[in-house]
C-alpha cells in the first residue's frame, strides 16, 4: 500500500489506546508501520528495482531486526533530549519493553497490508523467493484512507476536548477497515472463481482491483495455450462477450536468448506474474498484464533488442 495508508494504520493503532503504553509510542507505531519500505531508494535502479522491492526488507529477518533498531534509536533520542534539557515535560516515561512491542506491531502491519494488492511481496525472503499476492485492494484505496483518516481525526478531536472514550472512533475505524478488507478478499476470490468456471475456461485468473469502485474487478485470465484477456466483473456479474483474445507471445525463443544478456529483462521476468511479449520490428517489448493499461511505458516495460 502507499505510505500514507501505512502511516495512518500506525496512527489509528496509537489513537485506539496503544499510545498510552509508553512515551514516544505514537512515532514508534507510525515509523514502524513504514519501516520495511527502507528498500524504497532502490527504485533509482529503474526496472531492476522490481526484483529488489518488497523482498529482503519485508521478510522475517528484517521484521525481527528492524523493530529492535528503531526501538534503540527512539530510546537513545529520549535520553539525548533529557541530557540536553529539551525533553518535553508532558511526554510520558519511555518504557523500552512496551516500545519494542509497539515497534513490532507497527512493522507487522506493513507486510500484512502490502500483501493485499496484486503487486506482490516476498514474505519469506531470503529463505524463499516466492511471491505472494492478495489481489484484494488497489495500491491506493480511498475508502481505507477515508476510514483511517476519519477515525484518527475524530479520536484526536475528542482527546483534545477532554472527552471520555476518545479511543472509540479509532477502534471503530479499525473494525471498519478489517471488515472492508474481508469483503474485498471475498469479492476477488469469488470473481476469480466465476471466470475460472466458465468459457474460455482459463488456466489462471487474477482479480485486478479497480480504483475507487471496490465492487468491480478486471479479471485477467490466461489459457494453457498462451492466450490471454480481461473479463470485467461487477458484483460477480462478469461480461464475457464480446471476448477479446490475444496471445502472450512468451513462446518466442528469442526472449530467453536476449534476456540472458539483459539484467533488466531477467529482473523483470523474475518479478512478472503475467508476462506479455509484443514484437515491434526486431525489438521485443515485455509487459506485465497486470499493468499494461496503467503504465505500459513506465517501469513495467522492458525492450529486448537484437
Amino acid at each position: 500500500m502507499d505510505n500514507l495508508t501505512h502511516s495512518l494504520i500506525g496512527a489509528v493503532l496509537g489513537q485506539a489506546g496503544l499510545k498510552r503504553k509508553s512515551g514516544l509510542a505514537m512515532p514508534a507505531l507510525i515509523l514502524a508501520a513504514n519501516l520495511p519500505d527502507i528498500d524504497a531508494p532502490c527504485a533509482l535502479y529503474g526496472v531492476e528495482s522490481l526484483a529488489m522491492r518488497r523482498g529482503l526488507s519485508h521478510g522475517p529477518i528484517a521484521l525481527v531486526l528492524l523493530p529492535l533498531l528503531l526501538t534503540g534509536i527512539l530510546v537513545w533520542f529520549d535520553r539525548w533530549q533529557a541530557r540536553r534539557g529539551t525533553r518535553p515535560a508532558e511526554r510520558a516515561d519511555v518504557r523500552p519493553g512496551w516500545l519494542l512491542a509497539l515497534c513490532y506491531i507497527g512493522a507487522l502491519t506493513h507486510p500484512a497490508f502490502d500483501w493485499l494488492n496484486n503487486y506482490g511481496i516476498r514474505l519469506l525472503e531470503p529463505f524463499s523467493h516466492r511471491w505472494f499476492y492478495g489481489d484484494a485492494l488497489f495500491i491506493v484505496d480511498p475508502w481505507i484512507l477515508a476510514m483511517l483518516g476519519g477515525g484518527v481525526w475524530l479520536s484526536l478531536r475528542r482527546e483534545r476536548a477532554g472527552r471520555d472514550r476518545w479511543t472509540q472512533p479509532a477502534r471503530a475505524a479499525m473494525v471498519g477497515v478489517l471488515a472492508f478488507v474481508a469483503l474485498n478478499i471475498g469479492i476477488s476470490r469469488a470473481a476469480s472463481d466465476v471466470v475460472m468456471g466458465d468459457g474460455p475456461y482459463p488456466q489462471v485468473a487474477v482479480a485486478n482491483a479497480v480504483p475507487f469502485a471496490f465492487w468491480r474487478r478486471d479479471v485477467l485470465w490466461r489459457g494453457a495455450d498462451g492466450t490471454f484477456g480481461t473479463i470485467p466483473c461487477s458484483l460477480l456479474r462478469c461480461r464475457r462477450y464480446p471476448l477479446t483474445v490475444r496471445r502472450s507471445g512468451m513462446d518466442d525463443p528469442r526472449i530467453a536468448q536476449r534476456a540472458a544478456h539483459s539484467p533488466a529483462a531477467r529482473d523483470f521476468l523474475f518479478w512478472s506474474r503475467l508476462p506479455v511479449a509484443e514484437s515491434a520490428g526486431d525489438t521485443i517489448v515485455l509487459h506485465d498484464q497486470r499493468f499494461m493499461g496503467l503504465a505500459a511505458r513506465g517501469p513495467f516495460t522492458v525492450e529486448l533488442k537484437p
